[in-house]
């Protein structure tokens, strides 16, 4: 024990986890993830897939979920930064439709756990960013779902630089915001 620390939030379940880095004048080491070391701070997860994405500086992915097939997450910049978003679209959650916010980056090697249920995104603020994930449910092409990245009903405070051109892919253009998701689920 002793390789981690966690810090929690006002929503259950999200946990950011700075690994300790050893160093010295060749560089560096860490471990990115131990079972044993997770298991002991709640993360009781086994995950199945790891992705790995290359994004330049203003692209905004997300606010993604799989609905049928929920995942628990993972996730950190590898390279670059990234200020990373879950909200949390757990029935009956108290916190249902807050979110959080986090800096990820090749400095901080910090990760996030976001739990199953929660929408998720990030937005890239270096030139450029690698950013990884490790998944407790595989990708299911058919059983995505998204939340508009600026749905004033969420309120994410993106932490948008002045003249940054935001970079989307044409499906997180459109999709709805979390009223419509919510009358979805009735």
């Amino acid at each position: 024990m002793g390789k981690i620390t966690v810090e929690t939030c006002h929503i259950e379940g999200l946990k950011v986890i700075t690994p300790t880095v050893f160093g010295d004048n060749r560089g560096y080491f860490m471990e990115t993830y131990n079972y044993n070391e997770y298991k002991e701070v709640g993360i009781d997860q086994i995950f199945v897939q790891d992705n790995q994405s290359a994004s330049k500086r203003g692209v905004l992915r997300g606010l993604h979920f799989q609905i049928n097939y929920p995942q628990d997450k993972l996730v950190r910049a590898v390279r670059g930064e990234v200020f990373d978003v879950a909200v949390d679209l757990r029935k009956g959650s108290p916190t249902f439709g807050q979110w959080y916010g986090v800096h990820l980056s090749e400095e901080n090697k910090k990760q996030f756990f976001i739990p199953k249920n929660f929408a998720h995104g990030f937005l890239v603020l270096s030139d450029y960013a690698e950013f990884a994930y490790k998944c407790t449910d595989f990708y299911h092409p058919n059983d995505e779902g998204g939340l508009l990245w600026n749905d004033p009903d969420i309120g994410v405070e993106w932490p948008i630089p002045e003249g940054m051109e935001l970079i989307f892919s044409e499906k997180d253009k459109n999709w709805a915001g979390i009223r419509e998701y919510t009358g979805k689920q009735r």
